[in-house]
């Protein structure tokens, strides 16, 4: 039987020590303890978790796989609360001890929460693990009981769903890379973020005075405010927070607070023990602690003086340590060179070495281009490079670094230190060089894993390394090793197509670029982003962005939109138009009826027809009568021209159907009343079936919900058009209000990641219905966003015939002699 390594800490330190120990030697008996009760999972990426942009399982580091196939025996949720140093073994919270051979203390570091009034109070978080993430989203949300048939996005026990308001209101105490990650999470949500930071630039641990400052002003032009000089003195309000004052006397209005203002090393059990401490666990260059066999790696470890927080100098440490543990070598650390790559805001930023230094023998050579973002800025002493920051542009960050670690004389390329040969960028890299500085992926591991597994695009490598599934700055990086492994056989993978030849982007990448940035006008982003003024088939796209992203916060160009949409009415061949009053499920009134035959007579409409989906069309209507004409009928639009949930057919179930399974003409009328003229890439038809005859055709409509015996069958990506397509079952729900909680997720998934006027039945063909399951129903806090931002969508919703009585435009509803289609 192997020899005992006790991990107590499940993170990233702990399980690169562990992963070597495993390859140095396999028959290692290996228990982790981590107090959390996650899987161990990397940190960086808790800001795409808390953006709604991942799941929680998308960021663990290994999975139960992992654990079982190596025998280790994991303990979760399971604090270590002592070490006796003496018989060699540790105490477990739940009193239990378990023996060790050798020990690993990798407890990494906790949030520090400074001395500030009422931090206790409900309403403030910080920013540091899983839980703390899960507290800032639920603590975001006003929950509000509205009754059974709305769009739920959590269940309670007895399955009562509810509605839920982000705050509106957040201030995020710290200007480090967590506090604005986290602003950058929040603001996504729709939430007014503020920034308040107690130095006099953001992330000063990375940036110099003016990176921090090109930094602050794309903050701001992102629209989130920035504070600088700020220190905190107390939160206000009781019991929830309402805002907080500052030392300097101002005051700031929040329903939401985050700190997020640094770190400090787990070490408090440690010096229990009686090992030695400092600032961190004091290790020596074998990462061996003052206590024989216990050793200690990642943040909660102080080796000459200096704490580590970033991934590269901790997959150091961990190789040095396993080395030592498993008695397989005399490596030694000796300290790592600072240097991290990260992506802050979707802005990427790299900082090597000892930027800072302002000895007189210290040389600046920069570059600065404060319209596109982009700084650089070398040290060099005595022609040796000892430090670089890059914002903007980070292509030379690993030459630079190469000439940093290996010292190398720079006296004949001085003109090209900030503009290198980027072909060359991996080709200079050795195998031990990191590509992936998040997760602490090497060239040769990424190299091998090519070999292994036959791999030839960036998506495969991500895949089996877990390379650039972080901040993604690596992406270059590894299609240069792609390209330099597979020659002649690699080939870039084929990419989204661009919006049109005004904007070569595609629309996951404009929307991207429209976040990061804050652009709210369809002006701004063809001044930022288009080569040519715009076209009709860009204009609208944007438009549907801008809505889709900032819900009502955006300024709307209805110049940019179709005729239709101006109109609010379906422009035909003659230049007429037709008017489609909204029909619930089908079901009309007599007084209703009575209202559409009167209008008919009234304004001699040359022809009335019951339409595919069950409503009753006017044809023929000039443009100068719809306002008259909405007026008339008092009903609402039947959105029928438009890009838009536009009507959802209905057979008469157990009504009236001695056949029917199910009340499909309640479900029905609930469903389009729900989800009336909410705005989708393209035309949305729903259809409710009593039963699996499907009198409804509810298999053929975008989504379809079919009664059967127990419950109900929701399909999804059905067409009835020029090209059929049977819709898939998405899922099988017991009730009414699960299936439009359902539908409700699916809607708003595809309204973000469904391209412009892409029907559902391409949509669910391009992704694949198991990602659409995995994305719905086992991403559990992307579940919860997606319900959330269709919540806020739905909410502001106004019925557009309105536009007849107050016009947004002069001549809007004025015949101009001219078609405008």
């Amino acid at each position: 039987m192997g020899k005992r390594l006790v991990v107590i800490g499940n993170g990233i330190a702990g399980i690169a020590t562990v992963d070597e120990v495993l390859r140095l030697d396999p028959d290692m008996q290996i228990s982790i303890f981590g107090k959390e009760r996650h899987f161990g999972y990397n940190r960086v990426l808790l800001s795409e978790v808390l953006a709604g942009k991942m799941g929680i399982d998308s960021i663990y580091l290994k999975n139960r796989d992992w654990y079982e196939k190596n025998n280790i025996d994991l303990h979760l949720g399971m604090k270590v609360v002592g070490i006796d140093t003496q018989n060699k073994k540790i105490t477990a919270e739940d009193g239990s001890a378990i023996s060790y051979d050798s020990l690993l203390v990798a407890t990494g570091s906790s949030s520090y929460i400074p001395p500030i009034k009422g931090v206790e109070k409900e309403g403030v978080f910080p920013f540091r693990n899983i839980e703390d993430t899960e507290g800032i989203l639920n603590g975001a949300r006003d929950s509000i009981y509205e009754g059974k048939i709305v769009a739920s996005v959590v269940y309670d026990p007895e399955g009562i769903m509810e509605k839920v308001r982000m705050s509106k209101k957040a201030i995020v105490i710290g200007g480090g890379l967590l506090g604005l990650e986290a602003a950058r999470a929040l603001s996504l949500h729709g939430v007014e973020v503020t920034i308040a930071h107690i130095m006099d630039r953001l992330m000063e641990q990375y940036l110099d005075e003016t990176a921090s400052h090109m930094l602050k002003k794309e903050l701001e032009r992102m629209g989130i405010r920035v504070l600088l000089n700020h220190e905190a003195a107390q939160i206000l309000g009781y019991p929830r927070v309402r805002g907080v004052s500052f030392s300097d006397g101002g005051i700031y209005d929040a329903d939401l607070v985050v700190i997020a203002a640094g770190i400090r090393p787990n070490i408090e059990f440690a010096r229990r023990s009686g090992i030695k401490v400092n600032k961190g666990i004091l290790v020596n260059d074998h990462m061996e602690t003052s206590v024989k066999d216990i050793y200690s790696v990642g943040e909660c470890a102080e080796h000459r003086d200096r704490t580590y927080g970033l991934v590269a100098p901790i997959m150091e440490q961990a190789k040095v340590a396993a080395g030592a543990i498993c008695g397989s070598g005399g490596a030694s650390y000796e300290g790592s060179i600072p240097a991290s790559i990260l992506k802050v805001m979707g802005i990427s930023l790299m900082s090597i070495g000892d930027f800072s230094d302002q000895s007189a023998d210290i040389e600046e050579i920069v570059y600065k281009d404060e319209s596109a973002s982009v700084y650089k800025k070398v040290l060099v002493r005595k022609d040796r490079v000892t430090g670089a920051i890059l914002l903007g542009d980070v292509n030379d960050g690993p030459r630079i670094l190469r000439l940093v670690k290996e010292g190398i004389d720079v006296s004949s390329m001085r003109t090209r230190i900030l503009f290198g040969d980027q072909a060359s960028g991996t080709a200079t890299m050795s195998e031990a060089d990191l590509v992936c500085r998040c997760l602490g992926i090497t060239k040769g591991m990424i190299v091998k894993a090519i070999e292994e597994h036959g791999i030839t695009s960036l998506n495969g490598v991500a895949k089996h390394t877990k390379a650039c599934t972080s901040c993604r700055g690596c992406s270059s990086l590894i299609e240069q090793i792609l390209q330099e492994a597979l020659g002649g056989d690699y080939s870039v993978e084929p990419k989204d197509p661009p919006l049109c030849s005004c904007i070569n982007l595609s629309q996951v990448e404009l929307r991207d670029k429209i976040i990061e940035k804050g652009l709210k006008s369809v002006k701004d982003v063809l001044i930022n982003f288009a080569t040519a003024p715009g076209c009709e088939k860009c204009k609208p796209a944007i438009s549907y962005l801008l809505n889709e992203v900032w819900i009502d916060g955006y300024e709307e160009d209805r110049s940019a939109r179709f005729i239709n949409d101006r109109v609010h009415a379906n422009i035909q061949k003659d230049g007429g138009f037709s008017v489609i009053p909204r029909i619930p499920g089908g079901v009309v009134t007599s007084e209703e009826l009575r209202k559409i035959a009167d209008v008919a007579d009234r304004y001699a409409v040359p022809m009335v027809k019951i339409t595919g989906g069950q409503r009753i069309s006017l044809f023929g209507v000039k443009k100068e009568q719809l306002p008259a004409i909405w007026s008339d009928l008092g009903m609402r639009s039947g959105h029928a021209y438009t890009k838009a949930v536009r009507t959802c057919k209905t057979c008469v179930g157990t009504q009236f159907c001695r056949f029917g399974l199910a009340d499909s003409i309640s479900l029905g009328v609930a469903m389009e009343s729900r989800f009336q003229g909410l705005a989708t890439p393209a035309k949305i038809k729903i259809g409710v079936s009593g039963c699996p005859r499907n009198c409804a055709e509810a298999t053929i409509k975008d989504i379809g919900v079919v009664g059967i015996q127990d419950g109900w069958e929701v399909y999804v990506g059905g067409n009835g058009g020029n090209r059929v397509r049977s819709a898939d079952l998405l899922v099988s729900v017991k009730s009414g209000d699960d299936a439009i909680r359902v539908s409700g997720l699916f809607l708003q998934y595809y309204r973000e990641d469904g391209r412009f006027g892409e029907r559902t039945s391409s949509f669910v063909e391009r992704v694949g219905m198991e990602k659409i399951k995995e994305t719905l129903f086992k991403d559990s806090l992307k579940n919860v966003r997606l319900g959330e931002r269709l919540d806020l969508s739905l909410a502001v919703l106004k019925d557009p015939w309105e536009e007849g009585s107050k016009p947004v435009a002069v001549r809007q509803f004025e015949e101009l002699g001219v078609y405008e289609g």
